[in-house]
């Protein structure tokens, strides 16, 4: 720990939302520059603070404050430095200096208890002096009320912006109502606001805590997906938060509905609670929908017509739901195109680019993750972009907690006011779009653009809120065409046999001798690892003509003896071992090394990589702080030791992460693990990402277990009653 003391030269930096700065301080040892957050000082001020002394890779030697505290200048030289400095306004070097030299040691004194006696000072009115003295004083005020924030357990950072939201009104908000801090301030939560109002006193059956914790319990459970809550469900997971009875919460809900910070929806003999801001989401969604969703009056038989023409230039055969899919297409403001795998959608998706290239449209493609546009893109051989950047996502991430991956500050410069320049818009993997991308996306289209929607909704859902494809097709609204053809090509594959099997509730045999669906008999997670190990360095490499790297584990869970995390330390030692001169570096419990394979967790728009991304880590520089992975792109991407948890090792994946991507080969341990987890669709979801072969490890009865389970966690969604509502 290095330990400092001087005055603040001067601040070269400061992010005015979360107070991190930089600044130069002289003190009797030297010049420092000082990093970390400190709200609210000034240039002049005399500081004492201790940290972490650092190299930076491009602004040089550093020291990380962790603890500070302002010294309020005492003597005549420190006086005049302060007011030198410009620290409060209206005062320069010569008029700080009359000021010193007139009141000497008393000039702090002075401008606190007799601030009109500064007019005695050449150059000062009265009214200047008492401009300068309410400046002295908030700067006290502010100060007073960071200590007073203190005895809540509230830090600087976060005292900076209540003082800054309330001013003196702070003290009363804290006493009568903390929870409004969750309402009006970033970065303050319910939990946190709970903690600060069990200090302050404030009752556990409390009215503002029973309707803060409603709201929290409403966002908690968009994280699991839902756009909404029963109103009994709400009551029930909001008293268990609050541990207080569910009785008598009823009577909050209709003023939170009046005060528009919820909406109760009846539905059947029930009612359904959302967020505001989610239930017009949903609403403009079904909206913009509805307005795209014109049919255009051309004659079929001229689409056909065109239709043959490409098949004798191209030298292909469509079969009729495919020309029906084209014909669709051209007809349809909004169609839906779906299919498991072996259905021929990609197929049908170059046939309708073709159509529309033939008719002289602009066409855009896009699909939620970077690795899904990349499919899109080699299958196509038309450039497909990630939703984001076809919407061109800008701005700066929120630097709250210095996490660059947070949208926060961030936004769509492609909206209603500049939509996107096209005829026809396609996305794939529409399984994997929440409703606030969805939304996001819709009011970029205009209407008389054909947007084109492909995905399969057995797939796993989306990360975010709502159910989207699924509603879609179950509203009956939109016009949907069923790609349910296997082709001969893909009915010599056991994946996509099997797959449909899954769908369709057969029996699969899992005894039967195949080329490309591999179910080996292990009974334990040690015997099941080593059969993972066998198959991933001997086995499968040369059977599919790939590098290991190239071949994917995916697994459901995180934890447990097959959790991505006890794999993936195995796997680490088994294929890149440490030692021969390698680095390795551990970073937020990970321990990273060179040559490791590792995937991007989120999606990172000013570095250009993306959720899902795989790469290697080529080097890991320990002086600068940096690990450099290379992409498959061939992209190399730097990363501070304070973003590294942007990765993550990706020797083994969840099936979640999987989605939108397609290996050579896949590897999946089967065991036991919890019912909600293990379902039809998650484990659907894992083989149909096998090109060319799916190894499954473990008993078959847990297999059949999870074709078997339907249950999948129910998602509230409204989307599909929404547009019932607008097209009746």
């Amino acid at each position: 720990m290095t330990s400092i003391s001087g005055y603040v030269d001067k601040i070269k930096y400061r992010n005015e939302e979360n107070g991190y700065s930089v600044i130069s301080v002289t003190g009797e040892g030297g010049d420092y520059i000082l990093v970390g957050n400190f709200p609210l000082i000034e240039e002049g001020e005399y500081i004492l603070a201790s940290g972490t002394a650092k190299v930076h890779p491009v602004y040089g030697e550093q020291i990380s404050v962790e603890k500070y505290e302002i010294k309020e200048p005492e003597d005549r030289e420190s006086v005049l430095r302060y007011l030198s400095s410009g620290a409060v306004k209206g005062i320069g070097e010569a008029l700080a200096a009359r000021i010193v030299k007139k009141f000497g040691n008393e000039t702090i004194r002075i401008m606190e208890e007799e601030p009109e006696r500064l007019s005695e000072v050449k150059g000062i009115s009265e009214r200047m002096a008492m401009s300068i003295s309410a400046q002295f004083e908030e700067k006290k005020d502010m100060r007073k009320a960071m200590l007073f924030l203190t005895r809540y357990g509230i830090g600087m950072n976060l005292s900076a912006k209540i003082y800054k939201q309330y001013g003196e009104n702070l003290y009363s908000i804290i006493k009568e109502n903390p929870y409004q801090l969750a309402d009006d301030i970033t970065g303050v939560g319910f939990k946190i606001a709970d903690e600060i109002a069990s200090k302050a006193g404030i009752q556990a059956d409390s009215e503002f805590r029973i309707k803060s914790g409603i709201l929290y319990t409403l966002s908690q459970a968009s994280g699991q997906g839902h756009m909404f809550l029963p109103e009994e469900e709400l009551l029930s997971r909001c008293a268990e938060l609050l541990n207080v009875p569910a009785d008598g919460m009823h009577e909050y809900l209709s003023d939170m509905q009046m005060d528009r910070r919820i909406v109760l929806k009846k539905a059947d003999e029930k009612t359904d609670v959302y967020l505001s801001r989610f239930y017009y989401t949903e609403m403009n969604t079904a909206a913009m929908l509805h307005d795209l969703d014109i049919r255009s009056d051309e004659d079929p038989e001229n689409i056909l017509q065109v239709i043959g023409e490409l098949e004798k230039e191209d030298h292909m055969q469509f079969d009729g739901l495919q020309k029906k899919a084209v014909v669709e297409a051209a007809h349809s403001g909004v169609l839906i195109l779906t299919g498991g795998p072996g259905t021929g959608k990609t197929t049908t998706i170059n046939a309708i680019i073709r159509y529309f290239e033939h008719e002289e449209m602009e066409i855009l493609l896009a699909a939620p993750t970077g690795r899904a546009a990349k499919r899109m893109t080699e299958a196509t051989g038309h450039e497909a972009k990630t939703i984001h950047r076809l919407l061109e996502i800008t701005g700066i991430p929120s630097e709250e907690n210095g996490k660059s991956g947070d949208l926060s500050g961030m936004h769509f410069e492609r909206n209603e006011e500049m939509p996107l320049e096209a005829d026809c818009v396609i996305i794939d993997e529409m399984s994997m779009v929440d409703i606030h991308l969805m939304c996001a996306l819709l009011k970029a289209v205009s209407v008389g653009t054909h947007l084109i929607l492909v995905g399969d909704m057995n797939q796993l859902p989306s990360v975010g809120p709502g159910n989207v494809l699924r509603d879609l097709i179950d509203s009956g609204c939109i016009n949907v065409v069923r790609l349910n053809q296997i082709y001969r090509q893909a009915a010599e594959s056991d994946i996509v046999m099997n797959a449909h099997k899954m769908i369709r509730m057969e029996k699969i045999d899992l005894t039967k001798r195949s080329r490309d669906f591999l179910f080996i008999r292990r009974d334990g997670p040690d015997a099941i690892r080593s059969a993972l190990l066998t198959l991933l360095k001997e086995k499968l490499p040369s059977y599919v003509n790939a590098a290991v790297n190239e071949i994917q584990i995916m697994t459901p869970m995180r934890k447990g003896p097959l959790g991505v995390e006890n794999l993936n330390h195995i796997l680490q030692e088994e294929l890149n071992p440490g030692g021969r001169g390698k680095t390795e570096k551990e970073l937020n419990g990970v321990l990273y090394r060179t040559g490791d394979k590792v995937m991007q967790i989120k999606n990172d728009y000013h570095r250009g990589v993306y959720n899902g991304d795989i790469g290697t880590i080529a080097d890991i520089n320990t002086f600068a702080e940096l690990l450099t992975v290379r992409f498959e792109d061939g992209n190399e991407v730097e990363y501070s030791y304070g973003d590294a948890d942007e990765l993550d090792l990706a020797y083994a994946i969840t099936i979640h992460k999987s989605q939108g991507s397609e290996y050579p080969a896949v590897i999946i341990p089967v065991w036991q693990g919890p019912r909600m987890l293990m379902t039809r669709n998650l484990i659907y979801t894992a083989v149909t990402r096998a090109k060319k072969c799916v190894s499954l490890v473990g008993l078959p009865e847990y297999f059949y277990e999870m074709v078997n389970n339907t249950q999948e966690m129910r998602r509230y969604s409204g989307l599909s009653e929404r547009l019932k509502e607008i097209y009746n």
